[in-house]
């Protein structure tokens, strides 16, 4: 029996009540006399997330997410789908059998996620429909091809098709989608989006029918400008390792009260709201469902003070009463054909040039473009360091010997290279610096290594090693939080002045957010869905 002040969200009360526990399961809940200073909510749903993003394996995220209040997750294993295909949607499956945290996955759309880019898979329509067949997997994960289904491509119904069959929900993506396109995407029966920017994208799609996700990751945080808008959910997309640890749903919940959203509707946005729409056993203090339960303080600090999974306590007062167990399995695929560090060189015969620039913003996976008069020496188009213009590579990763070569803004780095595996969504080698001889050391350890993040200069470096699938450790979150902010200072002592320099690095190849991005095969305008030149004219 657990007894205290239940929030009741399907009402908004809040009244003292006993809940009785059965099998895991709540049986009965009795309103009760008493003076509880205890308020049981909800066990916190986070409604999108990449795990991969956290750079830990399932089991590792839950034993760093529970404590902060989290009960279940709806995860898009999309990341390592792109580089190992079904075989690491399954490694993903098993590794979470390992804990008490509910893992629910959504089947990845859009493996590869354009057909621009080298991927390390491609999932048919018939893989995803085994995928969406099974209890665990609970949704078509986000359709990130949104001209694809604007157009009808027979590709992409097919997979939309098998979630309609299975009664599944399909995630939405679709930045800046506006009009008539939008009217067709809402009408392929997309009925979710985390992509939105603006209060006014946010109500033009909800109007439409979508439910709307605030998100509040790392890198891309929308949840401030999007306060004052009727959200449904709250997610945090990609969240990484130091950030976990600091926090997860109740932090999210926090600002969200701060950015003035009732709090009693916050924690709708965490707890039924998601689990209603994905058909999943939780969200509510309600008979018949999971007995997954938090206890906090109060609906502004949501300090946790103890956790329920299936009526088992399983976290109190911070810490984890569980032992993480990861799969550790030998499973990577890291073919990088030999190159030089001319490889990584932009040529011109002329004597100066306009050169397209990614224009990267602090906190933002959308990126703008730039043109910059650049000088070049020597047939080789040079970097600016006084204009904050970097050279930026994409090696492919899958043994095609794909390179291809840009220039990037906002990094703020005044000497060293920095690379890593982690680059959205097919997770080809990314490396931004200054000399393309120090991109290519960076590269070449990742090589050795299999895969992670690395930073160096001249006499130095840094490295996170990524073992599983070259996107995630398999060390704790507290490992793997501390290494990477030894990684973190060091970039910021070679002059970077972003708050999360490899996660921005990672979307720059991202070839489905606005506006100019780089894969391995070129630079690619997102809005014109089309390579373009480096160099104007």
């Amino acid at each position: 029996m657990i007894r205290g002040n239940i929030l009741n969200v399907f009402t908004g009360d809040i009244y003292p009540a006993e809940v009785e526990v059965s099998g895991g399961l709540i049986t009965c809940v009795r309103r009760v006399e008493g003076n509880f200073t205890d308020l049981i909510l909800p066990g916190f749903v986070d409604a999108h997330v990449h795990i991969e993003s956290s750079m830990l394996t399932p089991s590792s995220f839950a034993a760093a997410a529970i404590p902060h209040g989290t009960t279940a997750v709806v995860s898009d294993p999309h990341e390592i789908a792109n580089v190992m295909g079904v075989e690491g949607v399954e490694f993903m499956l098993e590794d979470a059998s390992h804990t008490p945290l509910k893992f629910y996955f959504t089947a990845p759309s859009c493996v590869p996620a354009t057909p621009f880019e080298t991927s390390g898979a491609e999932l048919s329509a018939r893989e995803i429909e085994d995928l969406l067949s099974r209890d665990s997997v609970v949704a078509l994960g986000e359709m990130m091809n949104f001209p694809g289904v604007i157009s009808g491509d027979e590709k992409v119904m097919e997979k939309i098709d098998a979630a309609k069959k299975l009664n599944k929900p399909v995630d939405g993506h679709a930045p800046l989608l506006s009009g008539d396109e939008l009217c067709a995407y809402t009408g392929a029966g997309i009925s979710t989006e985390h992509e939105c920017v603006s209060p006014a994208e946010a109500l033009e799609k909800r109007e439409l029918g979508m439910k709307i996700m605030a998100r509040e990751g790392s890198s891309a945080r929308n949840l401030r400008d999007l306060a004052a808008v009727d959200c449904d959910f709250l997610v945090s997309d990609d969240i990484h390792p130091a950030d976990l640890l600091g926090g997860h749903m109740d932090r999210i919940l926090r600002r969200a009260v701060e950015y003035g959203v009732d709090p009693v509707k916050a924690v709708q946005m965490a707890t039924v709201n998601p689990a209603d729409h994905y058909n999943l056993n939780t969200g509510a203090i309600a008979p018949g469902r999971a007995a997954d339960m938090v206890v906090v303080d109060n609906l502004r600090d949501f300090n946790v003070k103890r956790v329920y999974i299936d009526g088992r306590v399983v976290a109190e007062n911070g810490r984890y009463l569980g032992a993480p167990k990861t799969s550790r399995r030998n499973m990577n695929r890291l073919e990088i054909i030999d190159f030089t560090a001319e490889d990584l060189e932009v040529e011109s015969d002329d004597d100066e040039v306009t050169a397209r620039v990614i224009d990267v913003f602090d906190g933002q996976i959308v990126t703008g473009e730039l043109q910059k008069r650049l000088e070049v020496n020597d047939g080789i188009v040079k970097p600016d360091p006084s204009l904050d213009v970097l050279k930026v590579s994409v090696i492919d990763r899958y043994g095609k010997g794909n390179i291809s070569n840009g220039f990037v803004h906002g990094f703020g780095l005044k000497g060293g290279a920095i690379a890593s595996t982690v680059a959205h969504d097919s997770h080809n080698v990314i490396t931004v610096g200054m000399d393309s001889e120090l991109m290519k050391r960076a590269v070449d350890i990742l090589k050795k290594t299999g895969g992670g993040l690395v930073a160096v200069s001249d006499d130095d470096q840094r490295i996170l090693d990524l073992p599983v699938a070259g996107l995630m450790s398999d060390g704790n979150a507290g490992e793997v939080a501390s290494r990477m902010e030894d990684l973190n200072d060091f970039v910021r002592e070679l002059g970077c002045t972003l708050s999360a320099p490899f996660m921005t690095m990672s979307f720059l190849s991202l070839l489905v957010i606005p506006e100019l991005k780089i894969g391995d095969r070129g630079l690619f305008s997102v809005d014109e869905f089309r390579f373009v030149d480096v160099i104007v004219g």
